[in-house]
């Protein structure tokens, strides 16, 4: 579905990551941080130390990670629970997504962005200064990075998205680095994924600003969500397109999926459940959602894109019912921050959702992401 994805190494097994780790009988419960939205994590924190724990999203009922968090500045407790020791807050990193870049820098903590990876996928401006000017290092392609230019920049983490059936993440494994595994992505809801702001707060010493800004977001969200569900009319909408000789949809229970619904829009796979993308063929895509009145898509391609460009990509496109009445809208990845703004500002998507879907909202006035496709 999405081509920033190529940029993101894979998932990892359960307990092979690297970072000190301790073990020790556990202790008395904590306190419980409350998570409004996430379901994908869960935190508690005690005296000294704070315990992060991250669901597998592929295999329920077992745990992701586990991560101890321990002020930098403190003994490391004699009795905290097996897991991944990170020393807080963090002051270097190399960051493997650009969402994360993007994420850190509006924590205001971009100067602990020490490297990154697949560089040619981070459409923020100043990481590219950055990197020419040689204050942050780029560590070489995603999927197989350069571990002595990672090791010589000295991180106190590395940051990936773990994917399903990944293998792990090799030599990465082996340099005894923490590996925080972004697994946001896999939350059912935008705010849930939204909400994923306040433990990288806690991991940057920044908990109070994340927080702050994860219940701007979610204010927003929820006075647009109460907007949409105004209007009379509840179109149809068919996302994205085909990427080689298959067509990658949200599912179900995906944040675009979910969005759609906030949206005030109804969705062919709403029914679905899964929380990633669904690989299906052109034509049961043609049959389930052929009628679709309004077609969304992402594409890379520094121009706005046409309907007949459209179907030299693919002869089958015309007969779409969004095709045929030139309802279709392109969001080009490459020169708009939809990659490194929507997975933590959903409420800025979700805007441009409710303008296309319901055009007669005149409390919104302009797309940020998504164009008509030029004719």
């Amino acid at each position: 579905m999405k081509t920033i994805f190529k940029l993101f190494i894979l998932t990892v097994l359960l307990s092979a990551c690297g970072g000190a780790k301790k073990s020790a009988p556990s202790q008395a419960d904590g306190d419980a941080v409350a998570f409004k939205y996430a379901t994908q994590i869960s935190i508690e924190k005690f005296d000294g130390y704070t315990v992060a724990t991250i669901k597998n999203p592929w295999k329920e009922g077992m745990t992701l990670h586990r991560y101890v968090l321990v002020p930098a500045d403190q003994e490391i407790p004699n009795h905290i629970p097996t897991g991944t020791i990170v020393r807080t807050p963090l002051k270097r990193a190399v960051m493997f997504t650009t969402v994360h870049c993007a994420m850190v820098m509006e924590f205001g903590r971009q100067d602990c962005i020490a490297g990154v990876a697949d560089l040619k996928y981070i459409k923020i401006p100043w990481i590219q200064e950055q990197v020419a000017k040689g204050r942050i290092t780029d560590v070489g392609d995603g999927m197989s990075p350069v571990i002595e230019k990672i090791i010589d920049e000295h991180p106190d983490a590395l940051f990936l998205s773990p994917f399903e059936n990944s293998g792990g993440y090799g030599k990465l494994e082996e340099i005894n680095i923490p590996i925080i595994e972004c697994a946001d992505y896999m939350e059912a809801s935008p705010l849930a994924r939204a909400e994923w702001l306040r433990f990288y707060g806690m991991l940057f010493g920044c908990e109070e600003r994340a927080t702050a800004l994860f219940e701007s977001v979610d204010n927003s969200y929820q006075q647009l969500k109460a907007l949409a569900a105004k209007a009379k009319t509840r179109p149809t909408v068919l996302m994205d397109k085909v990427t080689g000789s298959v067509w990658y949809v949200p599912g179900g229970k995906s944040t675009i999926g979910q969005m759609i619904k906030d949206a005030n829009g109804k969705y062919a796979w709403a029914d679905d459940e899964h929380s990633g993308s669904i690989s299906l063929p052109f034509e049961t895509v043609l049959e389930r959602s052929g009628d679709a009145d309004v077609w969304l898509f992402r594409y890379s391609g520094n121009h706005d894109i046409t309907y007949d460009e459209l179907l030299s990509e693919h002869h089958g496109y015309n007969q779409f019912k969004a095709f045929k009445n030139h309802t279709a809208y392109g969001c080009d990845v490459e020169r708009s921050p939809f990659y490194e703004e929507s997975p933590f500002h959903p409420e800025r998507l979700l805007a441009d959702f409710i303008l296309i879907l319901h055009p007669e909202v005149n409390t919104l006035t302009s797309l940020r992401y998504f164009k008509p496709v030029s004719q």
